[in-house]
This record gives structure tokens, sequence and C-alpha cells, in this order.
């Protein structure tokens, strides 16, 4: 079962790491059709959600009340992950003339989107406790950190840092 679990969390790896590949070689997410982005989503959150069920190994009862949860909190956590995407889209369409505003207006709704992220995540806890043991939501947060590690990673090297030496345009 090990094994598995290593293939699958070795497949989802890729298959992040083909979609950031994807997008960067196209020169980021700017320059990737919208219905293509789309379809790199989707298959991303189906991924996702196959590498929860091999890795939960959930009864017939805890799945049956699982897995409607987790779809809601999903549809929560991806309209976070949208916010987030937009955010980024937007910084690296203004990377190269980017104001000391607009900078700090980009990071203030980056920062706002990831206290949005953890409330999401916080407000699911004590639904998933009532359904599943601890040990298994504990488990199942260890994965979502996992997953959201392997996205950000990927998204961290298509992403362009500021050059603070570069002069901020006037306004």
């Amino acid at each position: 079962m090990m094994n598995t679990r290593l293939f699958l969390a070795v497949m989802l790896a890729c298959v992040l790491s083909s979609a950031a590949a994807r997008a960067a070689d196209k020169g980021g997410a700017n320059n990737v059709p919208q219905d293509q982005q789309q379809i790199l989503l989707d298959t991303i959150r189906a991924n996702k959600k196959a590498f929860v069920a091999v890795n939960l190994e959930l009864s017939p009862d805890e799945a049956k009340n699982f897995w409607p949860l987790y779809d809601q909190y999903q549809k929560e956590i991806s309209a976070n992950g949208d916010r987030v995407l937009a955010i980024v889209e937007d910084y690296t369409s203004n990377f190269h003339d980017l104001s000391n505003e607009k900078a700090a207006q980009l990071m203030d709704g980056y920062l706002a989107a990831e206290a949005e992220r953890v409330q999401v995540r916080r407000t699911y806890l004590p639904q998933f406790a009532k359904i599943l043991p601890g040990r298994t939501v504990a488990r199942f947060y260890q994965l979502e950190n996992k997953m959201d590690a392997v996205v950000r990673y990927d998204l961290a090297g298509t992403i362009p840092v500021v050059d603070e030496k570069q002069v901020a345009p006037a306004k």
C-alpha cells in the first residue's frame, strides 16, 4: 500500500509540475488561453481528489459523509486559489513597470487571500472532525499541505522576483 501511495504522490507532483511548466513555457499564466487554463485547473483538482481518496482509506460510512463535505470545502478553497491566481496574473502583467503603490496593493491582496485560505481551513476543521477520527483529519490536512507545497513550489518558479534596483515609474 505504501508503494501505491508513493506512486500517486509522484504522479500528482508530475501532473502539477507539468501543468506549471506548460504555463511557464508559454510565457506565464497570462498567455495560456482561458479554456486551456481551466482544463489544467480541472485536471489538477480531479487528481487531487483521487490522491486524497487513495491516501485516506475511508470506510464506506466515513466516505459517505466525507465526500460531500470535501466537495464543499474544495469549492471554497478553489475559489480562494483562483483569487490568488488572479493576483499572480496581475503581478506578472505589471512586473516590468510595477509601481510602489501597485506592489503594496498586490501584497495586501495576497495576504488577505492567504488569511482567507487559513480561515476556510479553520472553519472546516470541526466539521471534518465530526465525521472522521482525529488522526484521519490530521492526515487529510497533511495531504492538503503536501499538495499545496508542490503547487506553490512550481508556481514560485514561474513568478519573477521584484528587482528593487529598478526604478519604479513616477505617478
